[in-house]
């Protein structure tokens, strides 16, 4: 590992490695004035209520201004809440923030008519319409599928409550990013040298990847020793954000929040069920990693503060941005020119904010602008670093796709595919690296890496699912989500996933405690049925060339065009099917069968 380095103020990082927020508005007074010019356009939204079903140019009217004022609401929040995740210290971006987020549940709250108004138009009338304003012809999808919710939506009055109180169910993530990113501040962890290194969100994976095991242990515990000095806190913003999605799925009348959630993105429940009771029937996979890493680490315990070191040493793991830069755009290649020359363009002109500064948002993820997308990263210099690169850009490209190629409506791919295109970059990656490596230690290095993605992506995630799921039936049986419950049913989740072979240390119970998307209303799934469909699509790709991939880009350019099963099954995934899982969790049997074969 190298020396330490202090983490700089956000004014100390060239430009050339922050992201350009002047694509978005060239000065904050910018921003200010198309704010105001939001201000005035929201109340007009409000004045056809009660009109919709009156004739097919004004319902055009409507949804027309409707999808425009979104669009200056989308780019006001993109401008805002990029320059507050800079420096989340910051209070004027803090209230920039606060303040378009009150326009969002204003424009909730304009809106709050349609989809009951929409629900009373008969059918021979929408067909009507389409006929005399063939351009509504466009919004035909949307209109259906506002039809299929028509058991969920209430009466005006009461849609127009629900959105008036959809501030307040915001609150549960913003007081958590508030506290774990910007509050929150830990103790430096010590090397077995006695050195410090400071310690933060972004620099843990960093620190708990080094092979020095006393600065993993010291990061580890002390990381856990500040989360659990809040844990009562933490356990009571975490159970508001399980009752807040509990009062709209009961006040919609869905069954459960899992039901709520899925049916946003019309995905059935059993896709998620298919993919814990799957992932459940293969642990003895997870087990035998496990043993495996015991065993090269060549510890008489396995810790859990051991999950993140390399199983393989003696390799130079040091990574730049540069080099990282250029190996991602040479792995898309399979992907062709044009797939490369979205990311040459992203690299270039400023799309990516690159390394972790003072006060900045923790972690990566990728913003989909209509001007560009725009990446988050905190780039650490190590491999993971290169693949956080690769996934962040293959979010972009999807995002970019998709934003050219259907129009606002459709726009906005639904989260079940969200994480398809990320993954499938990383799994490009690996293949790249794996195919331009003969040095047997190095590869032996490169496939610990494969290893840690199925154990991070395919089992972790399922794990994050599945405790989900079991707060949501404790809270909808009436128990009180306390830190103690909580840290009781991790810690026997982390002990069944994980296996005999690995400690469960006392810390790991509260890793809940810091899990932001435990606030993201059962997302965390999909990453997991996300890398499934990632991996038979880049086997796809690499082995049938220009057919799979002019699919895959048809995929990426689909937006919400299409339900997502359907859009995933036109690029060659049936994720109705627990086949893409199994044959991911059997990929990951092998890479064990080859890491045994090469280390010995």
């Amino acid at each position: 590992m190298s020396q330490p380095k202090a983490i700089p103020e956000r004014s100390q990082i060239p430009e050339e490695f922050t992201w350009n927020t002047a694509d978005l508005y060239p000065t904050d007074q910018a921003w200010r004035e198309d704010f105001s010019r939001l201000q005035g356009e929201i109340p007009k939204l409000s004045s056809y209520t009660g009109r919709l079903g009156e004739s097919a140019e004004l319902l055009y009217e409507y949804v027309t201004l409707e999808q425009e004022t979104g669009e200056r609401l989308i780019k006001l929040m993109d401008y805002a809440q990029r320059r507050s995740d800079e420096d989340t210290r910051a209070p004027e971006y803090q209230d920039m923030v606060g303040k378009i987020t009150t326009q969002y549940v204003a424009f909730s709250q304009a809106t709050a008519f349609e989809v009951p108004e929409v629900l009373r138009i008969p059918q021979e009338t929408l067909e009507q319409f389409y006929a005399q304003k063939p351009e509504l012809e466009l919004y035909r999808r949307y209109f259906r599928i506002i039809q299929r919710r028509r058991e969920h939506t209430l009466s005006d009055s009461e849609e127009k409550l629900l959105a008036g109180v959809g501030e307040l169910a915001q609150a549960p993530d913003d007081i958590f990013s508030k506290l774990s990113d910007a509050d929150l501040t830990f103790p430096d962890a010590v090397d077995s040298q006695g050195r410090r290194h400071p310690l933060s969100n972004g620099s843990y994976t960093l620190l708990m990847s080094s092979e020095d095991r006393a600065l993993r242990r010291s990061a580890f515990e002390n990381l856990y020793a500040v989360y659990g000095g809040v844990k009562n806190t933490l356990a009571a913003t975490l159970s508001a954000q399980v009752k807040q999605l509990q009062f709209f799925a009961s006040a919609r009348r869905y069954p459960s929040a899992l039901a709520a959630s899925l049916d946003g993105t019309h995905v059935p429940e059993a896709v998620y069920h298919n993919l814990i009771a799957t992932v459940r029937a293969n642990l003895d996979k997870m087990h035998r990693y496990v043993r495996l890493r015991k065993k090269l680490l060549g510890v008489d315990e396995l810790h859990m503060y051991d999950v993140y070191a390399p199983m393989v040493s003696g390799v130079d793991g040091e990574i730049p941005y540069e080099e990282a830069k250029k190996a991602v755009l040479q792995a898309v290649a399979p992907l062709g020119g044009a797939y490369q020359a979205i990311i040459r363009e992203g690299m270039e002109h400023r799309w990516i904010d690159v390394y972790e500064n003072v006060g900045k948002r923790s972690g990566g993820y990728m913003s989909g602008s209509l001007v560009h997308p725009y990446i988050l990263l905190n780039y650490q210099g190590d491999l993971d670093s290169m693949f956080t690169l690769a996934h962040e850009l293959g979010h972009a490209v999807h995002s970019y796709l998709s934003n050219r190629h259907q129009p606002t409506v459709y726009r906005d791919y639904v989260i079940f595919v969200a994480e398809v295109a990320s993954t499938c970059n990383e799994a490009l990656l690996m293949e790249y690296l794996l195919k331009n490596t003969t040095d047997k230690r190095r590869r032996a290095w490169l496939i610990n890496h494969f290893l840690e993605q199925f154990k991070g992506t395919l089992y972790r995630q399922t794990m994050f699912a599945e405790f989900e799921l079991r707060m949501g039936e404790l809270s909808a049986q009436g128990e009180t989500l306390t830190a103690e419950l909580l840290s009781r049913e991790y810690k026997a989740l982390n002990e069944a996933y994980f296996g005999p072979d690995m400690v469960s240390d006392e810390q790991i119970a509260l890793e809940w405690s810091r899990i932001p998307h435990f606030y993201y209303n059962y997302y965390v799934f999909q990453y997991a049925t996300g890398y499934s469909a990632a991996i038979a699509l880049s086997r796809r790709i690499l082995n049938e060339g220009e057919s799979a991939v002019k699919d895959y880009l048809e995929f990426l350019s689909g937006g919400c065009s299409k339900d997502p099963i359907d859009l995933l099954k036109g690029a060659g995934v049936d994720m109705a099917s627990p086949q893409p899982i199994q044959e991911a969790l059997d990929l990951f049997d092998a890479l064990l069968d080859e890491m045994e074969h090469l280390i010995g």
